[in-house]
């Protein structure tokens, strides 16, 4: 008899639980670093109460309008405070350099968050070397941040964030000295 009395009360106690949930708000499309939120940006989305994460609830919203993202974030993510305010990228130790890339330099699907790797093209003009000091012949690690295309040269700008030391030595490459090759995410 106890036991069937432990377990009446342990389903009670489970669904008064699991039954707890909070109105919390959550991105209605993608925001971009330093975008100023704007009650278009955002939607409620009702969650369980015991989450654990430092979400804004949907009472909260007029605290969080007119205040700018410190990241850029996808759609549905649910916005918490520490998302907000100063832009962070890139982060600390980071830096983000823009590379031209012809067709031919790059995989034509590249974009936003693919992990590449800079190397030097074959055949480019440069040794690897400058007349200010030797500058590194790569590979080096990168993610894509962005994509864009210039028109007028049939070049495509890609945006890339890698450390500080390595975009200073690819931002040293003259144009068209670069290719940008696809890899699993940590590949080289």
């Amino acid at each position: 008899m106890l036991l069937v009395v432990i377990c009446v009360a342990g389903s009670v106690i489970t669904v008064l639980q699991v039954g707890k949930r909070e109105p919390v708000l959550s991105l209605a499309h993608p925001v971009q670093v330093g975008q100023v939120l704007a009650p278009s940006d955002l939607r409620e989305v009702t969650v369980s109460a015991d989450s654990g994460a430092d979400l804004v609830l949907a009472s909260q919203s007029s605290s969080v309008l007119g205040r700018p993202m410190a990241y850029a974030l996808p759609a549905g993510t649910f916005l918490s405070r520490a998302a907000l305010g100063r832009p962070q990228v890139p982060a600390a130790g980071q830096a983000i350099v823009a590379v031209a890339a012809k067709p031919g330099q790059m995989p034509p699907q590249m974009s936003r968050g693919t992990a590449v790797s800079v190397i030097v093209s074959p055949g480019s003009q440069g040794s690897g070397s400058s007349s200010q000091g030797v500058v590194s012949g790569g590979p080096w690690p990168a993610v894509v941040v962005g994509v864009e295309g210039s028109g007028s040269d049939q070049s495509t700008v890609v945006s890339l964030q890698l450390p500080s030391a390595s975009a200073r030595q690819v931002a040293a490459r003259p144009p068209g000295d670069l290719s940008l090759v696809a890899v699993a995410t940590g590949g080289q």
